[in-house]
């Protein structure tokens, strides 16, 4: 097939004078020149497309591509991560991953915690803050845990994010406001073991890759994966597969959640137990990190003893069959 490959390159953005954080969702070269390898061994014809804006540049211009493999990240606005799916949409080209409502819904958790509650999935209990003065109607009782509503990357997050009183919640609540122009997501502290689950396929035929426990070591932040133990997992975290039967609820969880919520070829689901060391959900990433050597999926992947190449020609199969059935 001929294929596109969409991204949002992280040098790109560095160079234009994005911080290290703005620009911590994006792609590297190496991943990028990771998944076209690995598809001009499957056989396909890959174009390399870029951002949003080149997209819209080699659609105006005629091109076209029998799949889009899409990493795309976005740059702007809530929605961002639905821009390409949204515009492959309109001019009926294939495409990885999920479409453009799954990934507007998502990149909003508070959206994301009501809509997996309707389908009978805990989550802590939360409110939306838009302004400081906020704070002091909030009914939920402390520890309390602060994040940006619409975020990825673990960013946003860090040792202020868990409070446990009122002048510390105004105060991060305050930070998030400002540093990201967007609505504080405040959430009853979940306290115990923190899990991802990496999901492959779509419908009733996704399953499961494997429960991944995410394990704080000494210089790590213990409260959270937060952003720096993110960008520095090799010296802060430990990551190791779980088999417990606390784990299988996880993954029963997990892939509930992402049936319910309708996410299409490739994610994670992350979990964590609260004080009774109940499974609850915390957020989905239907458009996963691919970076060979750091991101959460392919490091679960290899765990589960998969190589990187399987978990790329897995998304593909996924998409095209899901392109064929709609033919």
């Amino acid at each position: 097939m001929k294929v596109g490959l969409t991204f949002d390159l992280k040098d790109a953005y560095l160079a234009r004078g994005f911080t290290p954080e703005d620009a911590a969702e994006f792609d590297s070269e190496t991943t990028v020149t990771a998944i076209q390898d690995i598809l001009r061994t499957h056989g396909h014809k890959v174009e390399l497309i870029g951002s949003v804006d080149r997209l819209v540049a080699c659609l105006a211009a005629g091109e076209r591509w029998d799949m889009v493999f899409n990493i795309a990240e976005g740059v702007r606005g809530r929605g961002r991560e639905a821009q390409i799916p949204a515009l492959l949409d309109a001019w009926n080209i294939p495409y990885t991953f999920s479409g453009p409502d799954v990934l507007a819904l998502t990149l909003n958790k508070a959206w994301t915690h009501a809509v997996v509650r309707s389908v009978g999935i805990p989550t802590p209990d939360f409110v939306v803050v838009h302004k400081g003065s906020e704070v002091h109607d909030l009914d939920l009782d402390f520890p309390l845990f602060v994040k940006p509503v619409a975020e990825g990357t673990s960013k946003g997050i860090g040792p202020r994010s868990l409070v446990e009183n009122g002048p510390d919640l105004k105060a991060a609540c305050e930070d998030i406001l400002e540093r990201f122009a967007q609505p504080a997501l405040v959430e009853t502290y979940l306290p115990g073991r923190e899990f991802t689950v990496g999901i492959l396929g779509h419908h009733a035929s996704a399953q499961c890759v494997g429960v991944m426990e995410i394990m704080s070591r000494k210089d790590g932040d213990r409260s959270a994966y937060t952003y720096g133990n993110k960008m520095n997992w090799q010296q802060r975290v430990s990551y190791a597969l779980a088999g417990d039967a606390t784990a299988l609820a996880v993954r029963d969880l997990a892939l509930k959640a992402w049936k319910g919520l309708g996410c299409l070829d490739a994610g994670r689901v992350d979990v964590r137990l609260d004080a009774r060391g109940a499974p609850c959900f915390m957020e989905v990433n239907p458009l996963p990190g691919l970076d060979p050597d750091c991101s959460d999926l392919p490091i679960l992947q290899g765990l589960s003893g998969g190589r990187y190449e399987d978990l790329i020609r897995s998304i593909m199969d996924s998409a095209v069959l899901r392109a064929d059935k709609q033919r």
